[in-house]
């Protein structure tokens, strides 16, 4: 099979009103994949106590949608490359407006679980295409980077409204209602895309790599798989030791396929670049925070505080206010000074974040609860714009893709990631004991900002030289 080289008609340019309208549109359909990695954290207990789910399956239900989302991301994105990108943003679109629906019917746990993959894999046809869609429309570099910080910023908001948005909606609904709400802004979307969004192709489509997305897919199930199921199960079951087999055959596999593709999925030679390599650790650790965090918080506050959903969300709109004021700014703060400092202030108060909540009891006050929500929220809003930024600072610009398909995995990864270990911190606790269970998870989300830091210092300043691309010998 060979790499198609075809040159698509070149579309009209778009005025500025038009470029700015395609990236409300694309804007809007991250809020959405965002918006649906966390919006159900709020109602698990709910989702819980109606379909008869623990701990455990209540992990799945979430990561169902991280983990099909993390593993097609890469492949959705060359897809659009070759077939056309709003064709495959529209696609995506439908697939997760229709699996939204299944999900909001889903009579049983394992229906709903399905229906979150079905979710996910409609999700990953709009995440990598809205970006690349983004940058086609906006030619100019000055105008495209601040529409990239635009696009980051939107995606960080989302998962951290969406505890807020999943308390509003079961304040005086059920919890289907997470899923119904998704029909309207779907149906919205699939009409301003038709209309405004214009067809664009890569003048060179990538090749799909079939073994490659599935044994990366594999590798994430496995090892999220492990994560969840490891405390039910012994983490030195023979089903455990045979997940860890499993996983790591699937890593070595991968690795061995990948460098042996003339145009892999994802390319090993990528994480030789640094810079590269600190934006992919990045995005994993702030998503391996936030959801931790979100998830410690909801089952906190829900079961041994017996606050109620609407409450329990009410209770992170710090966090999501501290996310919305510093996203914005840190993009300026990119755009001015280069990615260091603001990575600098994202590691610092994730760091402050988790440690306030490290000594946490059934009785802790309020205001430390709110002040460490503010604390983490600040310190999510400041990281997207500048690992964004640091990924495709460290490739060439015609990998500017790649860069931003491989964060954005990185983002899932971490999420799921974030769920499984906080889960696993929590499974069997009584309400009671649970606070004292979660310290760990808050110690992890501190732990996190640290690694942030240790990015923000490898993080090249505004201005510094570019290093290298990877070249691909053959």
């Amino acid at each position: 099979m060979t790499t198609t080289t075809t040159t698509p008609p070149v579309p009209p340019a778009l005025s500025a009103r038009g470029r700015r309208t395609v990236l409300a549109v694309c804007c809007l359909s991250m809020f959405l994949v965002g918006l649906d990695t966390t919006v159900v954290n709020v109602g698990l207990p709910a989702i819980g106590h109606g379909l008869g789910v623990d701990t455990r399956g209540l992990a799945w239900v979430v990561d169902a949608y991280t983990l099909v989302l993390a593993g097609l991301l890469i492949s959705s994105g060359a897809l659009a490359d070759r077939f056309g990108r709003r064709r495959v943003f529209q696609c995506g679109l439908a697939v997760f407006g229709a699996a939204s629906l299944l999900c909001a019917l889903a009579p049983t746990a394992g229906a709903l679980v399905a229906a979150r993959a079905l979710q996910g894999v409609g999700a990953s046809m709009l995440s990598p295409v809205a970006l690349a869609i983004v940058v086609n429309a906006t030619p100019d570099p000055k105008e495209r980077a601040r529409a990239i910080g635009i696009w980051a910023s939107v995606f960080g908001l989302s998962m951290a409204a969406g505890p807020v948005t999943g308390g509003a909606l079961l304040a005086g609904l059920d919890w289907r209602a997470l899923f119904w709400v998704n029909a309207p802004v779907v149906v919205v979307a699939l009409v301003l895309s038709a209309v405004f969004v214009p067809e664009s192709r890569a003048a060179r489509a990538r090749r799909l790599d079939p073994p490659g997305q599935f044994l990366l897919t594999a590798l994430l199930v496995l090892v999220v798989g492990v994560l969840i199921e490891g405390p039910r199960v012994g983490w030195t079951s023979p089903a455990a030791l045979a997940g860890y087999a499993a996983a790591a055959t699937a890593l070595a596999g991968f690795a061995r396929v990948e460098s042996r593709r003339s145009e892999p999925l994802i390319d090993p030679r990528l994480f030789a670049n640094p810079l590269f390599n600190g934006a992919v650790v990045g995005a994993v650790a702030v998503f391996v925070a936030l959801n931790a965090a979100l998830l410690l918080n909801t089952l906190y506050l829900q079961h041994t505080r017996g606050w109620t959903p609407l409450a329990a969300g009410a209770a992170t709109l710090p966090l999501a206010v501290g996310a919305t004021v510093c996203a914005p700014w840190a993009g300026r703060m990119v755009g001015r000074t280069g990615p260091r400092t603001p990575l600098f202030l994202a590691g610092g108060f994730l760091t402050a974040g988790g440690l306030c909540l490290v000594r946490l009891t059934p009785h802790t006050g309020l205001l430390p609860l709110l002040a460490a929500y503010a604390l983490i929220g600040v310190g999510f809003g400041f990281a997207n714009a500048p690992i964004t930024t640091t990924a495709v600072d460290g490739l060439p610009p015609a990998r500017a893709g790649v860069a931003g398909a491989i964060t954005s995995t990185a983002r899932q990864v971490g999420a799921a990631l974030g769920i499984a270990l906080a889960g696993g911190l929590v499974t069997g606790a009584a309400p009671a004991e649970l606070a004292r269970a979660s310290r760990p998870g808050w110690a992890l989300v501190a732990g996190c900002g640290v690694l942030l830091l240790l990015v923000a210092r490898a993080a090249r300043p505004k201005g510094a030289a570019a290093a290298p691309a990877p070249s691909r010998g053959r």
